[in-house]
């Protein structure tokens, strides 16, 4: 699908299910940070991120504008890790998870409660009622596996190893 840029910005475009993905490196301090496009989310409006990315567990935020983008991310931040839905400007939800942004201390129940509760307010945002938006976020960082994968140096093409250019 193409992407459109407005003001000299590529934009996420929702009409087409094109949507920003920002992963940033959260153990080491280095500031390393990459956004790019995802396609197959479907989600509508507002932001998504989790702490939780099979290897690495970098901070993974799809979102359809920046404002939300970067609320859900400095929300996880200030729980030290967790997963986050936010829309119009606003914390929608969120599931701390302040051990390692892994764990939490809360029971299997409340866990599964808040997961699931947090799945439908995705979904009712746009989100495929197919995909756990959750699990994807976590294997959308996860370089080892084929084909293009987001990380805080770049997208990856895995079979090559090689930085992917995001424009032509």
């Amino acid at each position: 699908c193409d992407i459109h840029a407005a003001s000299g910005l590529i934009e996420a475009d929702t009409a087409n299910d094109v949507l920003k993905v920002v992963v940033a490196e959260r153990h080491k301090n280095t500031g390393l940070a990459f956004a790019g496009f995802v396609h197959g989310f479907g989600l509508k409006q507002g932001a998504i991120a989790s702490s939780v990315g099979h290897d690495s567990h970098n901070l993974t935020i799809v979102g359809t504008n920046d404002r939300d983008i970067c609320l859900a991310g400095n929300t996880i931040r200030q729980h030290q890790g967790g997963i986050c839905i936010v829309s119009d400007g606003a914390v929608q939800d969120i599931l701390p998870l302040p051990i390692a942004g892994l764990m939490t201390t809360e029971n299997l129940e409340q866990v599964n409660e808040k997961l699931a509760s947090m799945k439908k307010l995705a979904v009712e945002m746009g989100v495929d009622p197919n995909i756990d938006p959750f699990m994807n976020l976590a294997f959308l960082t996860l370089p080892v596996i084929p084909e293009l994968k987001i990380t805080p140096d770049g997208l990856i093409n895995v079979q090559q190893q090689k930085l992917v250019s995001l424009t032509i």
